[in-house]
């Protein structure tokens, strides 16, 4: 399994420093630097030539690329000029807020993609297949501000059963039952079409060894099909299903934007917003970068799972 790690590492790496420079080199071509945006448009030419020293954006490209680098490394981040604060402070209180919406997005879609799958591969009924099928076509096809903005004007203004926004006033660890009510309806918004994708994935997958020959041995032993589903068939499809739930997380912290907009959930998403919407190129750039950073952690954390499941992805290069 080692051996795996150290050579699936070298791209990881690869991956992290082209991004890097990527977002360095692409949030700089945006017309209107962020001395425009923080000198206002009536500031004249010296003003804006202090503000670029006193920025560093006089240096050369490289210099500004290393010293930025260098800072994110050693988690000097600098400050926000914009929105405000260290950017360490400001990713830390938005990161805790993003983790806990997604983690529990994460789990209503494994929940909802074992229930489906589970449910359309063990019970041979047309009339449940196809509602199954409905319901999953419809929580994929469906747009996130779709599905959030309805469950606000049902559960949150029409019932008023649940809050239609923002956070638990008193913080997440104050009454489990007051966080767990904020947290539903953005929870769900984000992990609905989560989990029905994966939720089709897995479903060809079971089905996929449902094919198999060693199925077809345990059924001329009298085994049931619901044994051959959950014993087998479900253990020999999780592994390709792994790498699928990767991408599934990498898909939940990108809705997390949307989703946390509609929600005023105060996580990485608005923050990222509202640096956009302010010009607020160190903060962006580093936000930018921590979410490749994740989404590639995720995928290798993802493939050593694959390789631990089934050794002959781990073997292949050996």
């Amino acid at each position: 399994m080692l051996g795996y790690l150290i050579r699936r590492l070298p791209t990881a790496i690869v991956v992290l420093v082209v991004a890097s420079l990527l977002i360095f080199s692409i949030l700089r071509l945006i017309p209107g630097g962020p001395e425009a945006a923080l000198a206002g448009p009536d500031a004249s030419p010296q003003e804006l030539a202090a503000i670029r020293h006193d920025l560093g954006l006089d240096r050369s490209f490289i210099a500004q690329y290393f010293a930025w680098i260098g800072g994110v490394l050693t988690l000097d981040l600098g400050q926000s000029y914009q929105v405000g604060g260290s950017i360490s402070g400001l990713i830390g209180y938005g990161l805790t807020n993003t983790l806990i919406l997604t983690i529990t997005a994460l789990f209503i879609a494994i929940a909802l993609a074992f229930a489906l799958s589970l449910a359309a591969t063990i019970f041979h009924n047309k009339y449940l297949n196809a509602a199954l099928t409905g319901v999953n076509a419809a929580a994929i096809a469906l747009p996130t501000f779709v599905v959030g903005t309805a469950l606000i004007l049902v559960f949150g203004v029409r019932l008023r059963w649940l809050p239609a926004g923002g956070t638990p006033p008193d913080g997440f660890t104050d009454s489990l039952q007051i966080s767990a009510q904020y947290l539903i309806l953005p929870a769900l918004t984000l992990g609905l079409p989560a989990g029905a994708m994966l939720a089709r994935f897995l479903t060809e997958s079971i089905r996929t060894e449902l094919r198999q020959p060693y199925v077809v041995t345990a059924r001329s032993l009298g085994i049931s099909h619901t044994d051959i589903v959950l014993k087998h068939a479900l253990r020999n499809a999780l592994p390709p299903t792994l790498t699928a739930l990767g991408l599934t997380v990498g898909a939940l912290l990108g809705g997390a934007v949307l989703v946390e907009s509609i929600f005023g959930w105060p996580g990485l998403g608005l923050l990222t917003e509202e640096g956009i919407f302010t010009r607020d190129y160190p903060l962006v750039q580093v936000l930018v970068l921590l979410s490749v950073a994740v989404f590639v952690i995720i995928q290798l954390l993802a493939d050593i799972a694959h390789a631990w499941l089934d050794p002959r992805i781990r073997l292949a290069g050996e």
